[in-house]
């Protein structure tokens, strides 16, 4: 037997009874509630977080593109080095091997 609840009010305590009457004045201004009002500032100040959010996203995977595509030769070991890296990778597995109990 569930029962179809009104949604409840929102809380709408002010600690400063200037900043209660300056909504209250700016929601009647609006021609909405207080609770409307309110909300809609918290929804665009949402909206707002979150599109700086995906600006700076967009600003990081833009840079992190940058690099990558960036001249191979200046990130890609040579065939030295790989060369060099491969024989110290083998020089230290075979001398954890020897070690190993």
């Amino acid at each position: 037997m569930s029962e179809s609840k009104e949604p409840k009010a929102m809380s709408l305590r002010f600690p400063d009874p200037r900043q209660r009457a300056a909504i209250a004045a700016a929601a009647k201004n609006a021609g909405v509630s207080m609770q409307d009002y309110i909300l809609s500032a918290a929804f665009e100040r949402a909206t707002a977080v979150e599109a700086t959010f995906l600006e700076h996203f967009e600003a990081s995977v833009a840079r992190s593109h940058e690099a990558f595509a960036a001249e191979p030769s200046g990130i890609d070991p040579n065939s030295e080095q790989r060369a060099a890296e491969q024989e110290a990778r083998r020089s230290l597995e075979n001398h954890g091997q020897g070690h190993a109990a």
